[in-house]
């Protein structure tokens, strides 16, 4: 304890505790919520929770992401503890652990960040939809049918049911409130809304559920230490089977995307330092060891206490680290107050989850961004709900393979230093599998020191939704920071439309083939340079048409007789030279 407090500044002190408090109080409930959600006994969650906070939070990686059970790793693990049994999960979990930490040991951590962002977010929207249809019946305090597609057919007879029956329409009503809070809150008065929408939702669950004549389910919290359950000998021998194998690689997969995607999110929510992928896979490996070694549920980031943190004014790995501590002394010292709370409550503290991670607005933003990546990401959604989140997942990486391969070229990113400026020039198609190299020019960038960046991707014949959205987010960040950052994006030249009234389009004739009575050409400018940051800038310089064709001897002195005697003084000389002397001044000076 004495090393945590020294990782904090002395004067930041009391607002990592007040902050690890605000995290405690998100974790707690979703903690027993995603339990009860992947089918297994509420202190499992729990003790996940406290391993998250103990272990990774002390660990070296990411500064402000929370780790503990993840809702979107719940209906996995109800599939698996379904089809294996509960004693399983833990060989499944430490094994899953191990092959991170040897991931984050051959520096594989980045690799997670290649995974195009289309198919991300369908896998999200694959994991939400199916948690909000699956939470749905314990709102009722019902039992869900089980697949996906069986808990969204089974919808109107469970109405059905509970509209029949005070006590479920009881429960029913406290877990609707829990939603509808959840999306409330945040219009909250200032000082109101700090306090967590989950802890208040909880508060009047177990108002309601004391009340006489109030019969609804409520949960039940065990001992900590009595839910230890180790892995022994036979456990251990189910590794030869094949299906374990493939839910242990799952598991690592899953379990490495949605924590690293977590830290690219949390660390463009501040300032502070950034994350170290390989470390951050190893503390996350390492937690999963640890929670499978008792038999508890896998680790991941967690976004909603992750903000929660980073709300609260966090600054280092101290909140996150005595957030596990006050879950341990609670579920130790308090159990009986766990013993009150609503199963329904908790069920719409997870239907509120399921439809932030299945996040409908996505799907239009797509569209409109590249209707490419929108296939790709609503094909990954539909396979993960028609049949699993392995399947949806491998279907939608290949899916995006191919829309990659089919726009993919060779990207060159060409970055140095110039006086105050640092420069990255960008040419041919950048896509998701380039971002780890953009990501780290933007960072050398940024790390350069200079006062001003400049970001050259004129040069980009395909700039897709995932490479788009970091550059964005990278200027805008930076600019934040109060540095100057010129970004110039891919697009077609455009040139103010009084101009082009102004200016001649087509090329203009030859000297060559003039006529005596033919008039001067005309000077013409150029195009203005692409567009930057969404703005189109004035021409910047003008350029001459110039031909070099040897004249005839005589040709001078025919034009010069022709035309005004000004004419013959400003252009014969150069004429006689093959060119138009004050035509080539000005364009070199130009």
């Amino acid at each position: 304890m004495a090393a945590l407090k020294a990782a904090a500044p002395k004067g930041d002190l009391a607002t990592e505790i007040t902050a690890s408090l605000v995290v405690f109080l998100v974790a707690l409930p979703l903690c027993i919520g995603v339990a009860v959600a992947s089918g297994v006994s509420p202190e499992l969650g729990i003790i996940s929770g406290v391993i998250g906070g103990l272990v990774v939070g002390a660990a070296r990686g990411s500064t402000l992401q929370v780790s503990g059970p993840a809702a979107g790793l719940a209906a996995l693990v109800a599939e698996t503890v379904l089809e294996y049994g509960v004693a399983m999960l833990g060989v499944i979990v430490l094994f899953s652990g191990l092959l991170q930490i040897v991931l984050g040991l051959v520096k594989l951590g980045r690799f997670f960040q290649a995974i195009s962002l289309a198919v991300v977010q369908g896998m999200l929207a694959g994991i939400g939809l199916p948690l909000m249809f699956s939470q749905a019946y314990p709102v009722a305090d019902a039992k869900a049918p089980g697949t996906p597609l069986e808990n969204m057919a089974g919808i109107p007879g469970l109405l059905a049911d509970t509209v029949a029956d005070p006590q479920a329409m009881i429960a029913a009503g406290l877990g609707i409130a829990t939603v509808a809070l959840s999306f409330l809150w945040k219009k909250a008065p200032g000082p109101v809304k700090k306090v967590p929408a989950a802890l208040v939702a909880v508060g009047i669950g177990i108002t309601v559920a004391a009340l006489p004549g109030v019969d609804v389910k409520t949960l039940q919290v065990g001992n900590l230490l009595a839910s230890v359950d180790v892995p022994g000998a036979e456990q251990f021998a189910g590794l030869a089977d094949a299906g374990i194998i493939t839910a242990i690689l799952t598991f690592t997969v899953i379990a490495s995307a949605e924590s690293l995607f977590t830290a690219a999110a949390v660390d463009r929510m501040h300032d502070g330092p950034r994350t170290r992928y390989n470390p951050e896979l190893i503390a996350q490996g390492a937690g999963n060891t640890l929670a499978g070694l008792l038999g508890a549920l896998p680790i991941t980031a967690v976004v909603a206490r992750s903000s929660a943190n980073v709300q609260a004014g966090a600054k280092t790995r101290l909140s996150r680290t005595l957030h596990g501590l006050w879950l341990l002394a609670f579920a130790l010292l308090l159990p009986q107050v766990l013993a009150l709370i609503p199963i329904s409550v908790l069920a719409g503290v997870l239907v509120h989850s399921g439809w932030k991670l299945f996040a409908p607005d996505e799907f239009p933003k797509m569209w409109r961004q590249d209707r490419g990546e929108f296939a790709v990401m609503t094909i990954t959604t539909l396979v993960i709900v028609a049949t699993a989140l392995l399947e949806g997942v491998l279907i939608g990486l290949a899916a995006g393979i191919v829309l990659a391969a089919v726009r993919m070229s060779q990207t060159v990113i060409r970055q140095h230093t110039e006086d105050d400026t640092a420069k990255v020039v960008m040419a041919g198609n950048a896509t998701f599998l380039r971002l780890p190299q953009v990501i780290e020019a933007l960072e050398s960038a940024a790390e350069a020191g200079r006062p001003r960046i400049r970001l050259d991707l004129t040069g980009v014949t395909h700039l897709d939704h995932a490479c788009r959205s970091q550059v964005e987010e990278f200027t805008a960040q930076q600019r934040g920071k109060g540095l100057r950052v010129e970004l110039l994006m891919p697009g077609p030249a455009r040139r103010p439309a009084a101009e082009e009234e102004a200016t001649p389009v087509a090329d203009g004739p030859r000297l060559s083939d003039l006529q005596p009575s033919d008039p001067l050409p005309r000077r013409r400018r150029a195009p203005a340079p692409a567009t930057v940051s969404g703005s189109a800038p004035g021409p910047t310089a003008e350029w001459f048409y110039l031909d070099t064709t040897p004249m005839p001897e005589d040709f001078a002195q025919r034009y010069a007789e022709e035309y005004a005697p000004a004419y013959a003084e400003e252009y014969a000389p150069g004429w006689a030279e093959g060119y138009p002397r004050g035509y080539s001044e000005r364009s070199s000076r130009s």
